[in-house]
């Protein structure tokens, strides 16, 4: 175990030094949320009606959970690129634990997911943002983030996999993935949408953890969802992990 550990931090240590050296990537995890923020806040926002909520206020717990669900692309596109260029199978000739190369390449994506979230918070705050909770239930929010984005982060992983390139894997995870941000209450409150999007609004993952997020940061009433969202959360990361593991063993022989 302490094997595995050691080696997990070791890939996510790798993983998080070629950031630097791939500077659209820091463009996706700085710029891109920003600009982001600024569009629905001062473009959309004015035509949004959201009771009990200044669009702001409402947006930024939104706009942060999209961007932690997409924090984890990162790992599809290197994975691809590792599985596909042989470097998988250097690794295996190297005396450590296999579970560390999707181990350590999603455990770096929770720091990438916390520059994403500092930045976005620090923006959310200079725009107007305020908190309206307490110090335990701000740093509650923050953790869910981090589990939401670990989660996934695995959903990545098995898509990378799953995939032939880099560039049908960032691809293939944003289509699947855009519409549920969208068919949720992240950017408009759910309320407004036709009824069958509505009920789906309702179910979605996006909506609970959005909604829960609310709750701990703006004190909009829980409704149960801060469980429901921590339950959302460690089932998908239970189901694309299990998932993951199988494709990564098949594409790599073992």
């Amino acid at each position: 175990m302490r094997r595995a550990i050691s080696d997990t931090l070791v890939i996510a240590e790798r993983n998080l030094i070629r950031l630097p050296r791939a500077p659209e990537l820091l463009i996706a995890f700085t710029v891109q949320p920003i600009m982001f923020v600024l569009l629905f806040r001062y473009v959309f926002g004015g035509a949004i009606s959201t009771p009990g909520f200044s669009y702001v206020d409402f947006l930024i717990p939104g706009i942060i959970v999209q961007n932690i669900a997409f924090g984890g692309f990162v790992t599809a596109i290197g994975l691809n690129e590792d599985v596909h260029r042989g470097l998988i199978d250097r690794f295996r000739s190297l005396p450590m634990a296999r579970s560390a190369v999707l181990a350590g390449r999603t455990l770096s994506d929770i720091a990438t997911n916390c520059l994403s979230i500092a930045i976005l918070l620090c923006t959310g705050l200079i725009i107007g943002f305020k908190f309206s909770a307490s110090v335990p239930e701000i740093i509650g929010g923050i953790g869910l983030l981090l589990l939401f984005g670990y989660a996934f982060s695995w959903f990545f992983a098995f898509v990378g996999l799953l995939v032939s390139t880099p560039e049908s894997a960032n691809s293939v995870g944003f289509i699947l993935i855009f519409p549920l941000t969208f068919i949720s209450s992240a950017f408009v409150p759910v309320q407004s949408m036709p009824s069958v999007l509505r009920a789906f609004a309702k179910v979605n993952p996006f909506t609970i953890t959005v909604d829960a997020m609310r709750h701990l940061w703006v004190g909009a009433p829980a409704g149960g969802y801060v469980w429901q969202a921590v339950l959302w959360a460690g089932g998908i990361m239970v189901i694309f992990a299990l998932l993951a593991v199988a494709r990564y063993q098949r594409a790599t022989g073992g």
